[in-house]
């Protein structure tokens, strides 16, 4: 039964945590409201702990650390390491010098969580099993220089011991001695698995998922030369990391969600800390490369359309031809739209609002037109 897996390659620390946790998560969590019931401070701890270190790992590891999409004053700084650490994904200097890796190769055998082996494999099969010696933390020397971040490097795991477990549990704990709501016990081990042993649990998978399922379903509006998808569903346990195909085009913008019905609040809490002097450099893409990155993909699955409808049909008819008119006609504008678009990018003219709105009409009507030339077709 057990034969194909390679015990000699198990990393028995980290895959016992992930096991034990889950497990308890599944059993001794509903145990627990079975026998003390629901209680709303033990609750209210959790809605801020999942938060809060959620939001230190994208805001923090992820786009200030492994990106430096922007910068941040030490207490954020202080904030983010501290809860970070409490998701339990190790030190933000290995974590950002891992995500490095993955952008650099994503989609190869060097790609730490490489979608390509799976599933599971990209998930949390990576953390669980070594198949390769460790390479050096070579690609972070900027974070080594910062003295915040290899302290908590050095003591990552006491942190996150202290932060996740033994925090939550003194808070239960207190709670329940001050009130009298819930016997002590009930409140130190309500803290422990609650906002504790659950909420790591939780936060954990919402991050591999972007590993994961991000890389699986979902849009590729910006590019298809990656597996990286956009996923709204992802975004919302996410704190807004499931914007995927736009991060890995634009890796060092400081948002992911870019489009105003986008849910991303990590963009939000770094833009209203930069109100305040705490954050600020935020790098941004400018509009017209956005737009000219979606361009080229629609013209690129224009073209590739055009391709299949011509390999289909093995019988001309006029309506046919006219429909591959037409949309040989619109991939040339888009073409068009392109060049003029990359001409201005790259001399770094900044188009007016104005502008942009002709180009984004000129596309909209492209594409309705394709729409109602498509279903003409099919009839």
């Amino acid at each position: 039964m057990f034969k194909n897996i390679p015990f000699n390659r198990v990393e028995w620390v980290t895959s016992s945590f992930l096991i034990i946790t889950a497990i308890l998560t599944f059993t001794a969590v509903p145990a627990y409201f079975y026998f003390f019931g629901w209680d709303w401070f033990i609750f209210g701890v959790f809605m801020f702990y999942y938060p809060a270190t959620g939001l230190s790992i994208t805001v923090g590891y992820h786009r200030l650390f492994s990106h430096k999409a922007f910068k941040a004053k030490w207490p954020v700084k202080l904030f983010v390491l501290l809860f970070g650490a409490a998701a339990f994904e190790n030190s933000a200097l290995w974590w950002s010098s891992e995500h490095r890796k993955h952008h650099k190769h994503v989609d190869t055998d060097d790609d730490p969580y490489d979608i390509s082996k799976g599933f599971f494999w990209a998930h949390m099969g990576w953390l669980m099993f070594k198949l390769k010696p460790d390479n050096p933390i070579n690609n972070v020397q900027d974070l080594k220089k910062d003295r915040l971040v290899m302290w908590q490097d050095k003591w990552v795991h006491g942190i996150a011991f202290f932060m996740s477990f033994i925090l939550p549990t003194i808070i239960g704990y207190v709670y329940a001695v001050s009130t009298g709501n819930i016997s002590p016990m009930a409140g130190a081990l309500g803290g422990l698995l609650i906002p504790g042993v659950a909420r790591v649990v939780m936060v954990q998978h919402a991050t591999f998922c972007i590993n994961s399922l991000c890389h699986m379903i979902g849009e590729r509006p910006y590019s298809t030369s990656h597996s990286a998808r956009d996923s709204w569903i992802a975004a919302i346990f996410t704190m807004g990391e499931g914007y995927h195909n736009y991060h890995h085009e634009f890796q060092w913008d400081y948002r992911n969600g870019v489009k105003p019905w986008q849910l991303d609040p990590s963009k939000w809490i770094i833009w209203f800390l930069s109100k305040f002097g705490l954050t600020g450099d935020l790098k941004r893409v400018a509009g017209e490369r956005i737009l000219l990155a979606e361009t080229r993909e629609t013209k690129r699955q224009l073209t590739d359309q055009i391709s299949l409808i011509q390999q289909a049909t093995t019988s001309s008819s006029e309506l046919i031809d006219q429909t591959l008119s037409s949309l040989e006609k619109w991939s040339d504008r888009l073409t068009d739209i392109c060049d003029e678009l990359q001409k201005a990018a790259h001399d770094k003219i900044n188009l007016s609002k104005t502008k942009l709105n002709e180009f984004r009409s000129e596309i909209q009507n492209v594409m309705r037109e394709i729409e109602s030339n498509g279903k003409l077709a099919h009839t």
